[in-house]
């Protein structure tokens, strides 16, 4: 039962993957055309840089003030956070199966 929920929760990543492909693009898009400073900020190829994953977890682009940012990075905000819960999820539900087992 123990590795049915860790699978379950392997699929809340996979799940929020795909949404975080979806929005994140999306939100960089709209940062490279309307806020370059914020764009210098994340700097180059920040799909999977790191300085723009925790700038997106830490809610850095509320500070723009612009409202149509926010509606395409919250999502993405939701999302990482989504697939980072389901794989530390999983993890411990795998650890705990071969510690019981």
């Amino acid at each position: 039962m123990i590795l049915f929920f860790a699978l379950v929760s392997l699929s809340l990543a996979i799940a929020g993957a795909t949404a975080f492909v979806i929005f994140w693009p999306l939100a960089l898009v709209h940062i490279r055309d309307c806020h370059p400073a914020v764009l210098a900020e994340l700097g180059v190829g920040a799909f999977l840089n790191p300085v723009a994953l925790l700038w997106l977890l830490r809610g850095g682009y509320r500070r723009t003030g612009d409202r149509n940012l926010s509606g395409l990075a919250t999502p993405a905000r939701l999302a990482l956070m989504t697939i980072i819960a389901g794989l530390i999820g999983a993890g411990i539900l795998w650890l705990l199966s071969t510690v019981l087992s």
